[in-house]
């Protein structure tokens, strides 16, 4: 079976391990879907057996953020009680919600990776699509390098980042990044999007788990999908603004960490997201003026490539920064402004400062933390190479890592903090994996 990424049909979310871990497939009209934003057709699970070769409970590691400053994090339930919930009838918009931010070295427990029912969900992948027994990998133990509630490092006021995930995907698949951008100073905030993630924890353990339609025209329901999600965007700042007010907008009242309201500068927002994340970021741009800069990784403006139906972003174009970060091969061509249709005719329509960056050899999660754990699973067992290069391609991991930080921290620090940023005027020799694309 031919696993060359393309948009799947029936297909709406995705946990975007793509040729590993495969879909999560809501059957639609037969029309092809971009919300899932690239997403490849998963390969069977391959028949022969792995040869073990490490311990029955193996914990992947997720790597070191790289700036100087540790990393604390809390988490926020919030409630928008003037939305009803688009995908469950009699229920308020509920999100969950992390906020990463520059922390005091040392003091409280590290946050765990993944929450329990999405580590179950992701051991759960691992079985299926990479032929190992149950139990051999051990997510539930993995854990983030920030700490819970930390002290914040200082009581400046710092640039806010905002991250959504793929189409499908839990919040949590971005941390390697996130992690990162809160290592080099800034706060970033990362959302799930309830009822469309595999399952999103709340607190007491109440676990609302992906309720989409499972019939229906498939542009209309990506569309409210997206719709969906820009609103999630929207009440998220309206929340930060609460916060940053002196008020606790958590639903719980929870005690959160002195000054993390001061903290938080909302005259400088960005915000960026894999996949349909990306989409997100350039519709929640077009609606709300205080997003001042966005990027996509990987993701397509398009509700339907097929029939060419695409995203207002993308028949519009931008009057703001705004950052294209694409990885190897869609529909058969590599995935730039250049060969992509959608993203042709954002560029085309943008006014605003714009910038390409492709990763040749990369793929569509290696926007992901899966750049890191994938290959981390092949190693320790005995996974054929085709299925890791499938899913992040042949890039070397550490690499493409680097080379995201590298990108993304630019970005934001050149448009959110104006601080000029020579790697983003020309294809550097410190990143070959990368080229910019004029």
């Amino acid at each position: 079976m031919s696993v060359r990424r393309s948009h799947l049909p029936g297909t709406v979310a995705a946990l975007c391990l793509c040729a590993v871990a495969g879909t999560v497939a809501v059957p639609i009209a037969p029309a092809a879907s971009a919300v899932t934003a690239r997403v490849r057709q998963a390969p069977a699970p391959h028949s022969a057996s792995p040869r073990l070769i490490g311990p029955q409970d193996f914990r992947f590691a997720l790597p070191e953020p790289s700036g100087p400053y540790a990393v604390g994090t809390v988490e926020l339930h919030l409630v928008d009680r003037d939305r009803p919930d688009p995908w469950v009838a009699g229920r308020n918009r509920e999100l969950m919600v992390s906020v990463w931010y520059p922390a005091k070295r040392g003091g409280g427990d590290r946050a765990p990776y993944l929450s329990p029912p999405l580590a179950d969900y992701l051991n759960g992948l691992t079985v299926a699509q990479l032929g190992l027994e149950e139990g051999q990998v051990d997510a539930a133990r993995v854990t983030s390098h920030a700490r819970i509630g930390a002290p914040l490092r200082d009581r400046r006021d710092r640039p806010v980042v905002l991250y959504s995930p793929g189409g499908g995907n839990p919040r949590h698949l971005g941390t390697t990044l996130v992690e990162d951008l809160a290592s080099r100073g800034y706060v970033v905030v990362t959302m799930d999007h309830t009822y469309e993630t595999p399952a999103v924890e709340f607190p007491g353990g109440r676990v609302a788990t992906q309720s989409l339609p499972s019939s229906g025209d498939s542009v209309a329901l990506n569309r409210k999908m997206i719709d969906t999600r820009v609103k999630d965007t929207r009440f998220v700042l309206d929340a930060l603004a609460e916060l940053a007010a002196g008020r606790n907008p958590d639903a719980e009242g929870r005690r959160l960490p002195s000054g993390l309201g001061r903290a938080l500068d909302l005259t400088r927002v960005g915000m960026f997201g894999h996949s349909a994340g990306g989409f997100t970021a350039g519709e929640a741009m077009l609606t709300d003026r205080r997003i001042d800069a966005g990027a996509d990784l990987d993701g397509s403006m398009a509700y339907s490539m097929t029939n060419g139906v695409y995203g207002e972003v993308a028949e519009r174009g931008l009057d703001r920064p705004f950052m294209l970060m694409g990885a190897g091969m869609s529909r058969d061509l590599p995935h730039t402004h250049r060969d992509a249709p959608d993203w042709k005719s954002f560029w085309e329509r943008s006014t605003g400062w714009k910038l390409d960056v492709y990763m040749a050899k990369g793929e569509h999660s290696s926007y992901t933390d899966f750049q890191s754990i994938v290959p981390q699973l092949g190693r320790k067992f005995d996974v054929p190479q085709k299925v890791v290069t499938d899913a992040v391609g042949t890039v070397d991991p550490a690499r493409s890592l680097r080379s995201q930080r590298a990108y993304v921290t630019a970005f934001f620090d050149e448009h959110l903090r104006g601080r000029p940023q020579p790697l983003l005027d020309r294809s550097s020799p410190l990143h070959p994996d990368v080229e910019l694309v004029p």
